[in-house]
């Protein structure tokens, strides 16, 4: 929740300018940032499953699901969420929810949770995804050819997603685009990564890369000989449980 909130004063400020003060600066500006506290995507699980409980399913329902999504939950969390409250809170709630979610997933603009700024792109191909826990996502923008060795993608992680140890003969440079992230070299502490941050990796160095446990996370990679390098063992759940 770094980014203020000013939808009260955007809709209500000159019908209820106290309304909605109380609405952009205490609860969100001052209880939803208390993120050391709680997590923003387990504080988008709750306000969610609130609405849906009190049968809110105007647009404030549709403005928490897409902040969910933008706060690490992922779509089939959401949808495993709703399914389960469906028992709690009646099958009919879950219908309009459903119907809510549904049309979130349809729209071209929400089809990158991250919203990247190069695009989402596919999942990673098996050879590749085999050396990562969790799902990666690449969007290739300049592929080697015969005539020239350089590559340049975008890759995007989901929330707790990272690859193995590995290392890169000519080195690689990480240019972060959005949420927050990690980078770590062998033998020294993890670096954590926001938009803007930009990681020069040395050649044939040994580490890794990846996302926060609650946030989505994407970089571009750019090498300018890319040669294949070599994998090594995962991070371990034990290791990257340690990371704030």
């Amino acid at each position: 929740m770094s980014q203020k909130v000013t939808d009260g004063r955007d809709y209500l400020g000159d019908l209820a300018p106290t309304f909605a003060g109380i609405n952009d600066d205490v609860l969100f500006g001052q209880v939803w940032s208390r993120e050391a506290e709680l997590a923003p995507r387990d504080r988008s699980l709750i306000t969610v499953s609130a609405l849906m409980a009190m049968v809110i399913t105007d647009g404030s329902l549709t403005g928490h699901l897409r902040k969910a999504l933008e706060n690490g939950v992922t779509r089939q969390e959401l949808v495993e969420v709703i399914t389960q409250l469906a028992f709690y809170t009646g099958w009919p709630k879950a219908w309009s929810v459903f119907f809510s979610l549904k049309e979130i997933f349809e729209d071209e603009s929400s089809n990158d949770p991250v919203a990247t700024m190069f695009g989402m792109g596919e999942p990673n191909p098996p050879e590749y995804a085999q050396y990562f826990i969790g799902k990666s996502y690449v969007n290739m923008l300049l592929a080697p050819t015969e005539n020239s060795n350089r590559l340049a993608a975008n890759v995007t992680f989901e929330p707790g997603c990272r690859n193995n140890w590995h290392y890169h003969p000519t080195g690689q440079l990480l240019f972060v685009t959005n949420g927050r992230g990690w980078y770590q070299e062998w033998g020294q502490p993890a670096r954590e990564l926001h938009p803007g941050d930009f990681v020069n990796i040395p050649a044939n160095v040994k580490h890794w890369h990846g996302a926060a446990k609650d946030s989505w996370f994407a970089h571009l990679a750019v090498e300018t000989d890319a040669r294949p390098g070599g994998w090594f063992e995962p991070v371990s759940d034990e290791e990257y449980s340690k990371l704030p």
